[in-house]
């Protein structure tokens, strides 16, 4: 009797319908995902005296420290992202209705599973048109050179008037890098042009700190470029709360598209990296709670920020030939003091953002290549680790880590450097579904209960067609509990479609209880095979399994292929 949708056969010819149903009761729901953290997982980089990233630790060779305490490491695993996995692609077309034929052995090809995804953030809101010109021409480089099968880039502006999704068409990546040009969102003239040209930080000075020399320093400016030396301070000030204004929502637009870009790279699977080209914005601190809420949602979705200063090695901004008016050299000296501070306070949100996230901070280097071929290429090797915070209070309050090495030996170690505690109580079903949750969106194979994997399918149209996904579970090994003279467990098994860029398709969750009795475990034989099917369109989709049982917290997933044509 073949196996039907929704159904769960046990595939021993000597047990009757009878005796699965009473012993199998299989429950399906779609697959729905939320981002909690329980289950803290790192990506570390190990590298020598020259910078390469090694491969040969393991994990004994690694420390975590949760705000001072160890903490034991329950997952761990090396990692090649910048090699194409291969995943075992023995799909098997089918009439409609017909019955599946034994999965072929050694139809086996290797197919890039994506697990490197690159999102090109460009500052248009703050930056110069020759900064981003630059800027640009180096990303273009490393996109057209140094992506390999299983990278995905995407193109995003702070403005939000340039987008284009993750794929690997360097084409289509290159031809939106060209549309990227400085753009305004507030109307206003840009910075260094203006009469008189008052900063954000000037404003912030002069408005909200009540700053009389910075308002002095900004009317002496206004005598200068204007060539009218009776202007008075209440225009300057008007002046001031109008570049306040205008400040105040670059910021925060800028902080909302990268919340955004967050929120989209929350469904990749693998590793996830925003590389942010700016010359750096002021957060004031009236708006520091917008960036620290950007920091705890890139750390909860597992989301590492890169930084790149745009300016390369830059020069006191005062003076800048660009700008009107001639000023005593006393206030040129003031002026000079007030920019300098402000360039400094810009950089700060950009080193913040690296440091905060486990990313990289690159600055007062003009090598803007270098910049990108090291912020947005992967590392030969990564450390996979996780570990299950001992103690964990649901506070919501921030967690430093420390990953250390057992014996340093002269290499340096880059992980991200702590997270947020949940909100609210944490019970078990919490932490079920965030392993679960953090093992489909990963490209790491779990082999704790035996499982094979494959793929059947047939056209339903044109465009459309049924895929099935069949995943054999061999049971035999589990921890089960002894209860009324039955063997019990609950096994979660979830199906999941990506599509080749990696975007999550469509998912299945099937919860299995098993009441298995002794005589039924000694013959279960290969074990459980377990059914779901999508009704998707004609192409290509990478496929991943995760399973968990509910006794022993042993699990398993694994990744295939399916390309249909």
């Amino acid at each position: 009797m073949a196996c039907r949708h929704w159904f769960v056969c046990i595939l021993t010819g000597s047990l009757a319908f009878g005796q699965q149903a009473a012993e199998l009761e299989t429950k399906e729901a779609p697959a729905k995902f939320t981002s909690r953290v329980n289950l803290v997982p790192l990506t570390v980089v190990v590298r020598d005296r020259d910078g390469h990233a090694i491969g040969t630790l393991t994990k004994d060779d690694f420390r975590i420290l949760d705000n001072g305490k160890p903490q034991v490491i329950s997952r761990f695993s090396v990692e090649k992202p910048g090699a194409a996995v291969a995943v075992p692609k023995d799909a098997q077309e089918l009439e409609e209705g017909a019955a599946p034929k034994p999965a072929q052995a050694g139809a086996r090809a290797a197919t890039p599973l994506p697990d490197h995804f690159v999102a090109y953030l460009f500052d248009d809101i703050h930056v110069k048109f020759e900064d981003l010109a630059r800027a640009r021409d180096a990303a273009g480089n490393v996109i057209a050179h140094s992506m390999h099968p299983a990278d995905r880039a995407a193109i995003y502006t702070t403005s939000g008037q340039i987008v284009q999704e993750f794929t690997n068409d360097q084409a289509k990546l290159l031809g939106t890098l060209a549309r990227v040009r400085p753009t305004s969102v507030t109307g206003s003239s840009s910075h260094g042009v203006r009469c008189p040209d008052i900063s954000y930080y000037m404003a912030d000075r002069i408005v909200n700190l009540n700053d009389s020399q910075a308002l002095q320093v900004a009317l002496l400016n206004y005598q200068a470029c204007s060539g009218n030396p009776y202007v008075s301070a209440p225009e300057v000030l008007a002046f001031a709360q109008s570049a306040l204004h205008d400040g105040e929502y670059e910021t925060r637009v800028t902080a909302s598209v990268v919340k955004q870009v967050i929120r989209r790279m929350m469904a990749m699977p693998g590793q996830r990296s925003i590389v942010l080209s700016s010359p750096g914005f002021l957060v004031p601190f009236a708006d520091q709670s917008d960036i620290t809420d950007l920091i705890n949602r890139a750390i909860h979705a597992k989301v590492v920020i890169s930084t790149l200063d745009v300016r390369g090695l830059w020069t006191p901004p005062a003076y800048d030939a660009a700008r009107g008016g001639v000023v005593s050299p006393q206030v040129m000296t003031m002026i000079n003091l007030y920019m300098n501070q402000e360039a400094v306070a810009q950089e700060a949100i950009l080193e913040d953002l690296a440091d905060s996230t486990g990313g990289q901070w690159f600055h007062a280097n003009n090598d803007l290549l270098e910049g990108f071929r090291r912020l947005a290429g992967a590392p030969e090797f990564i450390y996979v680790l996780a570990f299950t915070p001992l103690e964990l209070k649901s506070d919501g309050k921030y967690h430093k880590l420390r990953v250390l090495l057992r014996d340093p030996k002269g290499l340096t170690v880059q992980a991200r450097k702590g997270y947020y505690a949940p909100k609210g109580d944490t019970n078990g079903a919490d932490v079920t579904k965030q392993e679960i949750e953090d093992a489909v969106f990963s490209r790491e194979v779990i082999r704790d209960i035996p499982l094979a994997v494959h793929t059947q399918f047939f056209r339903s149209g044109d465009a459309d067609a049924n895929l099935s996904v069949i995943s054999q579970l061999d049971i035999r090994s589990l921890p089960y509990r002894k209860e009324e003279g039955r063997n019990r467990d609950t096994l979660t098994v979830v199906s999941a479609l990506f599509d080749p860029d990696g975007n999550f398709v469509a998912g299945e969750q099937k919860t299995v209880e098993m009441r298995l009795k002794d005589a039924t475990l000694e013959r279960i034989g290969p074990g459980i095979r377990l059914k779901s099917s999508f009704s998707v369109k004609i192409g290509s989709y990478v496929v991943r399994v995760v399973v968990r049982d509910s006794q022993g917290h042993m699990m398993a997933s694994e990744n295939t292929a399916v390309n249909i044509e």
